[in-house]
């Protein structure tokens, strides 16, 4: 069983240019709009005051030049991929040309984690907006209805009531869903048209606020450390930048639509680059007027823009940027569905998910089922969830997702450097790693929680690979020989045995051991934990492995009786 087997970016080539299920009906200002789409929206409305307040100060305008300059250098190594192999799939396609089927369903179960959870999370942001807005002109949502069950929320009285469930999140989920069901070129349209919303809102408070910013608030620009990790000074700056960086994610999705595009080997690439570029210009000009109004200890509330806009005398604008925050957030919701129904159909397509997910529609050349699947999962979590259950894994998928396709550009620089490209990577013997080193810092940055789900989120990946993929991929065997029904459960027995006694053991040695078996002893049973599930599983496997040799040798035996009778 190979595990590493390769796409031929040939085929791949081959294939894009015959395969017309997918409708190619976006141009490079589309593909632009849907980059700036997903990016601006939870990062420039919310992030800025947070990370400000609580991780760098005034330096959060650090923080956001340091994750601009780590997704860069992946957007350089992105659009590469982007023009050579121009599927459907971003990360996921690009990791199967490269580095092996394996290393794809690890990045495309990572980017499932990453656009579904991001649409959760910015679902329930706009559904805050939302909520306050209508109250701003009268309109009341019952607040049992208005945010993740079993949240206390605070009536106007003082009284508390229990939240039921997030109607506003689930109604946003519902339309946006509809939308990309009817069609990818009505979808851009609407999306162009919240971006040209946003962007003017945006715009706007710069330049009104502008006036007030006093210098004295940019000082100190960093914080003297308080002494905790992540709390102020340098290592603030840099947990900022990882959770920052959030606001980043967007420019990836685009690569998702290759397929879709019209001229994808010239668009991408100027999709791609351009919407990073412009965003983060936006970012920083807005990160520098919000804490040069407001002194960043104010920021930490759920609307620091207009916060800001309050303390430069525009109150006025208060409403506004509200309405630009549901449109942004809105944008960002629709281009993160977009991007996991894609990659969910390019998984099916290769046999790695169920081959029910990769029907396209009929009439309207969507990918309609997993578009339904993926809204229908991703409005369930958004009515129940709060942000930070939520959002927590979003930034480290993407992160990991960088590293892969940095990774994956020298590779094939290496082993394929005759393909024509019609954009290639400047300097890639330093842009590509640089890549990986600043992608995988940030990942070191962030709390250990979020690893340790990681580690969960893969675990369940792995089983599922092991149990199904791996014997479904159009390019492995449909039937190994000799292999029976119960030659299958014990290898995926085996398996999950070896996965979660691991992830078991490796939670022990890095957390848990401390507190309950400190010293030596606890670090001999957390090896020997590891030992045990690998010896285990191995055996699993190997009696697997005799029986399907058994078998096969009987088969072999008696098929000359059976032609001479």
């Amino acid at each position: 069983m190979n595990l590493f087997r390769r796409k031929s970016v040939t085929q791949l080539q081959a294939d894009a240019a015959t395969d017309q299920r997918l409708k190619r009906a976006l141009g490079a200002t589309n593909l632009t709009m849907l980059g700036i789409g997903a990016i601006i929206g939870t990062g420039i409305f919310v992030l800025t005051g947070t990370v400000a307040a609580q991780n760098a100060g005034p330096a959060v305008i650090l923080s956001f030049m340091l994750a601009g300059v780590a997704s860069i250098f992946a957007a350089l190594c992105y659009s590469e991929f982007a023009s050579l192999v121009p599927m459907a799939g971003s990360a996921y396609t690009y990791g199967y040309a490269t580095l092996g089927e394996l290393f794809a369903w690890i990045i495309g179960w990572d980017l499932v984690l990453e656009y579904a959870l991001g649409a959760v999370t910015v679902s329930i942001g706009w559904s805050g907006y939302v909520v306050s807005f209508l109250r701003d002109v009268g309109i009341y949502i019952p607040a049992e209805l208005s945010a993740a069950r079993g949240t206390l929320v605070t009536l106007a009285d003082g009284t508390q009531v229990t939240a039921i469930f997030n109607l506003p999140a689930v109604i946003i989920i519902a339309i946006v869903t509809l939308l990309l069901v009817i069609g990818i070129r009505e979808s851009a349209n609407v999306n162009n048209v919240i971006v040209f919303v946003k962007v003017a809102v945006v715009l706007l408070f710069i330049a009104g606020a502008a006036h007030a910013v006093k210098s004295a608030n940019w000082h100190p620009f960093i914080p003297p450390s308080t002494g905790e990790a992540g709390h102020y000074g340098w290592s603030g700056v840099m947990r900022g930048a990882g959770i920052v960086f959030f606001a980043y994610i967007g420019f990836d999705a685009v690569s998702t639509a290759a397929q879709e595009a019209k001229n994808p080997q010239r668009d991408m690439p100027i999709s791609i680059i351009g919407s990073l570029l412009v965003c983060t210009v936006l970012y920083i000009a807005v990160a520098a007027v919000a804490t040069g109004i407001v002194s960043y200890l104010q920021l930490d509330v759920p609307d620091p823009i207009a916060v800001a806009a309050d303390h430069a005398g525009l109150g006025w604008m208060a409403s506004l940027i509200k309405l630009g925050a549901i449109a942004g957030l809105s944008s960002v919701i629709l281009v993160m569905l977009l991007g996991q129904s894609r990659i969910f159909w390019t998984m099916a397509d290769d046999g790695l998910l169920p081959p029910i997910v990769s029907r396209v529609h009929p009439k309207f050349q969507t990918p309609w089922i997993t578009t339904i699947v993926t809204g229908g999962i991703v409005a369930c979590f958004a009515a129940v969830f709060t942000v930070r259950e939520a959002g927590s894994l979003v930034s480290i998928g993407t992160l990991l997702a960088f590293v892969i396709v940095s990774v994956g550009v020298l590779v094939l620089r290496i082993r394929e450097p005759e393909l024509p490209r019609k954009f290639k990577t400047p300097w890639v013997w330093f842009v590509a790693p640089m890549g990986v080193i600043s992608a995988g810092y940030l990942m070191i940055s962030l709390p250990w929680l979020t690893w340790e789900r990681l580690i969960y989120w893969f675990a369940i990946g792995i089983v599922i690979y092991f149990g199904y993929s791996v014997y479904h991929s159009r390019l492995g065997p449909r039937k190994i020989a000799g292999e029976t029904g119960w030659s299958r459960a014990l290898k995926v027995a085996g398996v999950i045995w070896i996965v979660f006694g691991s992830l078991g053991s490796i939670l022990w040695l890095a957390r848990y051991h401390g507190d309950f078996i400190p010293g030596p002893l606890g670090i001999v049973i957390g090896l020997a934990g590891f030992v045990l599930s690998w010896s285990l599983g191995a055996l699993l496997n190997l009696v697997a492995q005799v029986s399907d040799h058994t078998h096969a040798r009987h088969l072999m035996m008696e098929s000359p009786t059976s032609a001479a009778k």
